[in-house]
């Protein structure tokens, strides 16, 4: 046995033994010295795969907020588990003087943090702040290398997280051939490379699963396949379409798969009470089971793009030219719209579903320990887990109390905004977390254009 197996079989024994915790198990966190097996799980070795788990607007207090509903305090989720963790910095960088830090970043600028390598200011898509220049990209890099590529969310495939990896457009909200006002430069028709929906479907990434039909039933001005929809150039281009949960789960391997599965954003795992004005809303537990039964699971569809990527076992003259490995990346989106919302209960909910994500991810590199987890959000956001306020003056924002798995209450503010109108993100650090080849490079306070290195590191994408 490899020498790198060897070292992940001792984090394996190590989970297996409940120091580093499971989900949705209640226990203590336990204290037990785990320096000699971390120091046996520290591989410089290159790895084959890489999975790269995003949960959107998924700061410190919204991992808190979801562990102690779901597991309790002394619980941990599977994201809790992985061996190595660290916090990097989130701040973009100005439009107008890119020397100067813009210290609160949206989602577009930071995922081309880590996609690129490289800073930009809010809004773009993998773009260079006042140029418009393009900025090679971690799939981009993984195609060239002949790796198999995927990219997997709950929100629109066209929101900016996945975007960012497959499109490059000065303004994240030219999504689709009919989205494309501040963005006349890019359009097909004037000699573009178009839209994101049309870019993403072009950079023929093999695994596209999300929502946001509707940005693909839009007509294309311009190039090789104007006067089709961005859909109609997606099975021209041999990809196959799915729009269900069932027919995603039949899938078959081989060739390209793009599944589009709501008209927009997919639908939130959980409802309940959102936050309200002194003197709140709850006590209450939230209400689980609300996805439509036609939309799959995120650990569904992260399991399935596995599936899809994983060549190790497939059958002769699958790869032809290309060589066994992937590059994935699966994003919890709706954990950013929930807290945006002021929805405890959504937010929860979406941490919930992303963490089950993260346990398929986990499974997976058991069985395959030359596999990279990474486990990171974007950008910090508002909730925060506060004493009750006894009066109307103590909150200056709306909150709501949610009854734990502890069994006793806790309340959650969202005061970034006014009541009523979207809360904010924020500016602060977030944790890293990762296992496999090349994991400990996470450790400490790291930045996040350094887990574009990381990545490119652990794949050997700078070989030639």
């Amino acid at each position: 046995m490899r020498p790198a197996c060897l070292r992940y079989l001792a984090i394996c024994e190590l989970l297996a033994t409940g120091l580093m915790g499971c989900t949705a198990t209640r226990h203590s966190a336990g204290g037990g010295d785990r320096t000699s097996v971390l120091a046996q799980a520290l591989s410089d070795d290159r790895a084959r795969s890489v999975i790269l788990l995003i949960g959107d607007g998924m700061g410190d207090s919204e991992i808190t907020i979801a562990r102690n509903y779901q597991v309790g305090a002394a619980g941990r989720l599977a994201l809790d588990t992985l061996p190595f963790t660290g916090e990097y910095t989130t701040y973009v960088v100005q439009e107008a003087n890119p020397a100067l830090p813009d210290y609160v970043g949206d989602s577009a600028a930071t995922a081309t943090a880590w996609a690129t390598g490289h800073k930009t200011s809010n809004g773009r898509l993998s773009t260079a702040p006042g140029n418009s220049q393009s900025l090679t990209t971690l799939l981009e890099m993984a195609q060239k290398k002949g790796l198999y590529t995927g990219n997997v969310t709950t929100a629109e495939l066209t929101d900016a997280t996945p975007a960012a990896l497959d499109a490059h457009v000065n303004q994240r909200s030219c999504e689709g051939p009919a989205d494309m006002k501040q963005c006349l430069a890019f359009k097909k028709s004037a000699g573009g490379p178009g839209s994101i929906a049309e870019q993403t479907i072009d950079h023929h990434v093999d695994v596209l699963l999300g929502g946001g039909r509707n940005r693909f039933d839009q007509e294309i001005d311009g190039g090789p396949y104007a006067g089709l929809t961005v859909l109609q150039s997606a099975l021209a281009q041999n990809y196959r379409v799915v729009e269900d949960a069932r027919r995603l789960a039949d899938a078959p391997p081989g060739g390209k798969l793009l599944g589009l599965f709501a008209p927009a954003d997919m639908t939130a795992e959980w409802t309940g009470k959102p936050a309200q004005r002194h003197p709140g809303s709850g006590p209450q537990r939230c209400v689980e089971g609300k996805r439509p039964d036609r939309e799959p699971s995120l650990a569904a569809m992260t399991r399935k793009a596995i599936e899809l990527l994983d060549h190790e076992g497939a059958a002769a003259g699958w790869l032809g030219s290309r060589q066994p490995g992937f590059f994935l990346q699966v994003e919890g989106a709706l954990i950013d719209k929930r807290d945006h919302g002021g929805d405890p209960c959504g937010q929860i909910g979406e941490t919930v579903a992303f963490d089950a994500a993260v346990r398929v991810a986990l499974d997976y590199a058991a069985t395959h320990p030359d596999t990279l987890v990474v486990v990171t959000g974007d950008h910090g956001h508002t909730s925060q887990i506060i004493p009750p306020p006894q009066k109307k003056e103590y909150s200056p924002g709306v909150f709501s109390t949610l009854i734990t798995a502890d069994g006793t209450n806790m309340t959650v503010n969202y005061a970034t905004n006014l009541p009523d109108h979207s809360q904010e993100h924020t500016g602060t650090q977030l944790r890293i977390a990762a296992q496999g080849p090349q994991a400990a490079n996470v450790v400490g306070i790291t930045d996040q254009t350094a887990l574009f290195s990381l990545i490119v590191r652990a794949l050997s994408l700078d070989e030639r």
